[in-house]
């Protein structure tokens, strides 16, 4: 089965369109100011609302409150929140939230695996662990472990970490992900894409 796409750290429109264009299934939208594809929320309205229907618009955020979740969820109309920091099962749990909700898990070994069962989500995104940057590194992980996922943990699983265009095909078929989403692999620098990366992404993915 061919896995949903979701193109992440989303800056501009002209991006956005494209994505849309090649058949992104989601969108993603980082609401973390450390990070180098920071989307400021007024900026983040204007591209949610020029997009057509049917694409899945994905908020990230990082250790963000309840009440600040909720209130870019209003502003942007999001049809999901991915949760990229150390929140724990129990803050998943309470959240009252009118969206899905992604829980990120970032891949060290097998007890992260252990961990993240710990989530009653409607989705985990196992990403690569690294000590500097929450996702939008660059660097690949054991795949074999995403494939475990599959096999021990109840919610889909969205593959992430490292993927361009020239590794997806062998990361999917490895893994075998409900869904994969890319931000890095496939940008010309940090919050701009690649139309000819995306173009190439788009159909790895589709050899599957």
């Amino acid at each position: 089965m061919t896995p949903r796409i979701k193109i992440c750290g989303i800056t501009n429109l002209a991006d956005a369109r494209l994505a849309v264009e090649l058949g992104a299934d989601a969108l993603g939208f980082i609401f973390y100011r450390p990070s180098k594809r920071y989307m400021p929320v007024a900026e983040a309205v204007k591209i949610c609302k020029a997009l057509p229907p049917f694409v899945t618009k994905v908020g990230v955020f990082v250790n963000e409150s309840a009440v600040g979740i909720a209130t870019v969820i209003e502003a942007c109309r999001l049809d999901a929140v991915q949760l990229h920091g150390e929140e724990s099962p129990v803050f998943c749990r309470q959240l009252q939230l009118p969206v899905k909700i992604i829980k990120a898990i970032r891949m060290r070994d097998v007890d992260s695996l252990r961990s993240a069962a710990e989530y009653d989500v409607d989705a985990l995104l196992i990403d690569t662990y690294t000590v500097e940057q929450r996702g939008g590194t660059g660097q690949t992980f054991d795949w074999t472990l995403a494939r475990q996922a599959k096999t021990l943990l109840r919610p889909p699983i969205i593959l992430s970490g490292g993927l361009t265009p020239e590794n997806v095909d062998a990361a999917i078929r490895q893994s075998e992900p409900f869904a994969v989403d890319v931000a890095s692999g496939v940008e010309i620098e940090p919050g701009r894409k690649d139309p000819e990366k995306l173009r190439r992404f788009f159909k790895a993915c589709r050899q599957n």
